[in-house]
């Protein structure tokens, strides 16, 4: 009898200044079912935290977790990135480490892209049916960033921003991702689309933080991220570390 080997996902983790949420989050990464014949392991990157996410995370103890550390913050793109050169995975996903997003729809993006052989697969935010944000600009800027980017690189994405991004490792490493925000965003999705047309979504649940619950994201962020999508277009991807728009750290 021939046995499958094992599949793995590789969770990426950025944190700053989450101790209120961080360990009922890796809680719940950790509860989450995944498909049959897959396995995890998650990747924590404490980005310089002022508050006590670094007491929280260095004291939980848990054979799948790994933890790094980030002396000073550099913001969510520089510790998606000092994640993912650790990861052993097939596949990674990026989570963030508020409660926004279930890990329970971990198993429908890796179904999708295990069915159907894909590269990505993006938990789409937009394909639930769903008001997701609290603030008319954000959700504005959001479609603005989706219909740029599909128009520049010819895809079909309906939620660009969305956090759960699913990209097959091999493919995620042979970019040179360049961002250190959140307008890695942006980035990461610009190079998939150039790159790669086996790309699905799935719908997600998405509980969206008010900025006085501790949401991060804001203006310079959003301009940052479009910066970035018309420099991935029209600007030759070995200039790319020279034009990274200064985004403001979080």
């Amino acid at each position: 009898m021939r046995y499958r080997r094992a599949v793995k996902l590789s969770i990426l983790i950025p944190v700053y200044d989450e101790r209120a949420t961080i360990e009922e989050l890796l809680r719940r990464v950790l509860g989450a079912a995944l498909p049959a014949g897959w396995i995890r392991e998650v990747i924590v990157v404490d980005d310089g935290s002022r508050d006590r996410t670094v007491e929280v995370v260095r004291d939980f103890h848990h054979p799948d977790v790994r933890v790094l550390f980030h002396p000073h913050n550099r913001g969510k793109g520089a510790a998606v990135r000092t994640a993912l050169a650790h990861a052993t995975g097939d596949y990674c996903i990026t989570q963030d480490a508020d409660l926004e997003y279930d890990p329970s729809d971990y198993a429908a993006l890796l179904d999708k892209a295990e069915r159907e052989d894909l590269d990505a697969v993006y938990g789409s935010r937009t394909l639930a049916g769903r008001t997701y944000h609290h603030y008319a600009a954000n959700a504005l800027a959001v479609a603005l960033l989706t219909g740029l980017t599909n128009a520049f690189f010819g895809s079909r994405f309906t939620d660009v921003a969305t956090n759960y991004k699913l990209v097959r490792t091999s493919l995620l490493r042979s970019f040179e991702l360049t961002c250190e925000g959140f307008d890695l965003d942006c980035e990461l999705t610009d190079k998939v689309a150039a790159r790669t047309r086996r790309i699905g979504e799935v719908p997600i649940r998405y509980s969206p933080r008010t900025y006085a619950q501790g949401k991060k994201i804001g203006a310079l962020d959003g301009l940052s991220s479009f910066a970035v999508v018309f420099r991935d277009r029209f600007v030759p991807e070995r200039f790319h570390a020279r034009l990274v728009p200064p985004g403001r750290r979080r």
